[in-house]
């Protein structure tokens, strides 16, 4: 299968990672030979672990009556407007209506616009080292120039600052149409924005009429201990996108915003944004249930119990620090090299960790919120045991 995978499927890199999956359950992956305890959760996506009988249930119960049926926001899908309900219910008043997409960069492309949109300005302005998407308008705010530099001409108009840094707020005016941010940034190495830079920026944005919006694709739905991770800066944005987690392992994205903004995508012009298969009735009802798990499981608080326990294991002389919030965490390695090994041994050992985008030093740990504490100390162990031997 791995000649046809190579052959037939598009690659994105030259050596991936290459398991030939045939089942998954809770917090571990199945070849026909071995199974890998998952440290990874699809890059932050299952965050109830993988094949919760809560979510299949809830899929097949939907698909009994009806799957896609129109394109979005034209007919009354139920578990569409669930969805967009509980969402609003778990957000502050301020952020009261959601616009559901297919996957996050294509809510990041949605909100772009709908700042443009309701601001009349062009300006935009994004962080260095950020990461918001692979599609043009996602591309163009992302911070990493050796990612983008192949694919120009891109947005123009867009200004990227540095993260954290006051002094950069400047750069914030009256021609600014928006400020994106990730409260926590992934691809740099889930760097955290401090107390003092966002709340300079919320007032700066406020000051100059510009739109704040925080990118928590990746943070967001109880990762960080919160179940938003603006909520640790008591900081609300203007529009705020998630996506990832929110399927329950199924693609979706989802900008959220106030109604008197949103409604701006109803005129001049009519259809400012257009979807087909957003709002899919199955992935919203996978969408519920997610969000319902999460709460009745406490599960955000228990992150940062086992963000505890994992920082309380992970200490080693090869380990320069560990960054992130919750189950947002990133090993930071005295070298690259080593990262690499640390990757490579521990997936023959059976156990699934992975890269960041831009830090080549990070190694990504964000299991399943539903990680038991035990299977927490079998891979941390196994982590200290492959740096001993390294």
């Amino acid at each position: 299968m791995i000649k046809k995978f190579l052959k037939y499927q598009g690659q994105t890199t030259e050596n991936p990672l290459g398991l030939e999956v045939i089942k998954a359950r809770g917090s571990y992956i199945y070849t026909k030979d071995k199974k890998y305890l998952d440290f990874v959760a699809g890059v932050s996506v299952n965050n109830l672990g993988h094949s919760n009988p809560i979510i299949n249930n809830a899929i097949i119960n939907q698909l009994k009556d009806y799957s896609h049926v129109m394109v979005y926001g034209e007919f009354i899908l139920k578990p569409s407007i669930k969805l967009c309900e509980l969402i609003a219910k778990i957000l502050p008043s301020k952020l009261n209506s959601t616009y559901l997409t297919n996957s996050g960069t294509e809510a990041i492309e949605a909100s772009l616009k709908l700042a443009k949109r309701s601001t009349g300005r062009q300006k935009i302005i994004s962080m260095i080292n950020s990461y918001h998407g692979s599609t043009h308008g996602s591309l163009s705010v992302s911070g990493f120039e050796k990612r983008k530099r192949r694919y120009r001409p891109l947005l123009p108009n867009i200004f990227h600052i540095n993260f954290n840094s006051l002094s950069d707020l400047e750069l914030i005016d009256n021609s600014t149409s928006c400020v994106i941010v990730e409260p926590i940034q992934g691809g740099a190495g889930f760097l955290q924005a401090n107390m003092k830079f966002l709340k300079d920026l919320r007032k700066k944005c406020d000051d100059m009429g510009a739109i704040l919006i925080f990118d928590e694709l990746q943070s967001g739905l109880g990762r960080t201990g919160k179940m938003f991770a603006f909520e640790h800066y008591g900081i609300i944005p203007d529009i705020l996108v998630i996506g990832k987690a929110l399927g329950g392992g199924f693609p979706i994205g989802a900008l959220i915003c106030n109604k008197s903004l949103m409604d701006k995508f109803k005129f001049n012009p009519i259809l400012g944004h257009i979807t087909t298969f957003g709002g899919h009735p199955v992935i919203s009802k996978a969408g519920i249930e997610t969000i319902k798990y999460v709460l009745k499981n406490n599960l955000q608080s228990k992150a940062l119990e086992k963000e505890k326990l994992f920082k309380s294991i992970l200490k080693h002389e090869l380990i320069s620090e560990i960054r992130g919030k919750g189950l947002m965490i990133a090993m930071i390695m005295k070298s690259e090299k080593i990262a690499n090994y640390l990757v490579k041994e521990c997936l023959k050992k059976g156990l699934i960790v992975f890269f960041l985008l831009y830090e080549k030093k990070a190694i990504r740990i964000t299991p399943p919120l539903t990680i038991s504490n035990k299977e927490i100390k079998i891979g941390c162990k196994l982590i200290i045991e492959l740096l001993n031997n390294y």
